[in-house]
């Protein structure tokens, strides 16, 4: 299994990055995890484009966006399991900057995803779509960490 996250801008502050690296040493038993950080542009458009270049061929993209689909994390976990037995090998998970992802992106997009109703900075974004996801994977290998 291959998990890319896309991100647009850097992790700034050290417990951020602290925080990335404990959920990628954690996510490793259970997947391939590579997070590729895109430039910040003013232009969504340019912005776009770069995601695109970073997007490795064939894989499920699924970018986060406020008008996404939101699950419970038991939901979360079911549907990273139907993608991965209906043969999605490879998904990738795309972070918008401070702006957000370019319409026509998201349009593109495979899935959406949100988060929660409320807004969080892309950075700290970032950390909580890790922990989803490593909670996913526990809960998919019946492993306890989720209650």
């Amino acid at each position: 299994m291959n998990i890319q996250i896309v991100a647009v801008g850097k992790l700034k502050e050290d417990y951020l990055k602290g925080a990335q690296n404990e959920y990628a040493k954690r996510l490793s038993r259970f997947c391939r995890l590579r997070i590729i950080e895109v430039d910040e542009d003013i232009s969504l458009e340019r912005e776009a484009d770069r995601i695109r270049k970073a997007l490795p061929a064939n894989s499920h993209v699924i970018a986060l966006a406020i008008e996404g689909k939101k699950y419970d994390s038991v939901g979360f976990a079911r549907h990273l399991e139907n993608l991965m037995i209906g043969g999605k090998s490879d998904i990738t998970f795309v972070i918008g900057g401070s702006e957000g992802l370019d319409k026509s992106f998201l349009k593109e997009a495979d899935g959406l995803l949100s988060l929660s109703d409320m807004t969080f900075p892309h950075q700290l974004a970032r950390i909580i779509l890790l922990e989803q996801v490593y909670r996913a994977f526990k809960i998919i290998n019946n492993e306890t960490y989720h209650k």
